[in-house]
């Protein structure tokens, strides 16, 4: 019979913020530019911990921590990922470059490739994602080596940013799992 854990169950499988802090991470950054919710950037926190991201960068007028609402529904992730503000983000692209980071745009371009298609090539990897209306804007897709894009089935063709990080960034782990 299936039974869901209890809290306790819960508590003894979480890491304390040291082991966290001490437990490798994948080779993955995660960019966010111009990000209008305060909502979608604490849940982009949270799924940066539970991936283990390298780090979260934050970028153009994207708020940025201390901030009650991002740390509402981070829930405790603002301590925990390794995050950075850079006004520019041509700049914060620069140094992921110098980084020797693929720069991955998650957008519908005309070149985009599916989402599902990352290999051990694309590592170390920046995920770069745009404002919830408009995206990412054409002078930094113009920076990105590559673009990835999810499939839409239905009448809509965006997905709420919080969701579409999701979607990346466990497709990019996936993508470093299998291969390991």
């Amino acid at each position: 019979m299936i039974r869901k854990l209890t809290y306790e169950e819960l508590l003894q499988r979480r890491k304390t913020i040291d082991e966290y802090q001490a437990t490798a991470k994948h080779p993955i950054s995660i960019m966010l530019n111009n990000i209008r919710s305060m909502y979608n950037v604490g849940t982009i926190f949270r799924t940066c911990d539970s991936a283990a991201v390298s780090e979260l960068i934050l970028t153009g007028y994207t708020p940025y921590p201390p901030r009650i609402e991002i740390e509402k529904t981070a829930l405790g992730a603002v301590d925990t990922v390794k995050w950075q503000y850079e006004k520019d983000i041509l700049t914060a692209i620069a140094k992921q470059k110098a980084d020797d980071k693929h720069i991955v745009a998650v957008e519908l371009t005309n070149t985009a490739r599916s989402y599902n298609s990352l290999t051990m090539s694309d590592f170390p990897l920046c995920l770069i994602l745009g404002n919830e209306l408009v995206g990412i804007d054409d002078d930094v897709l113009a920076e990105c080596d590559d673009a990835i894009e999810i499939p839409m089935y239905g009448v809509k063709h965006s997905l709420n940013v919080g969701v579409a990080a999701g979607i990346a960034i466990y497709e990019a782990v996936k993508a470093i799992d299998t291969n390991r």
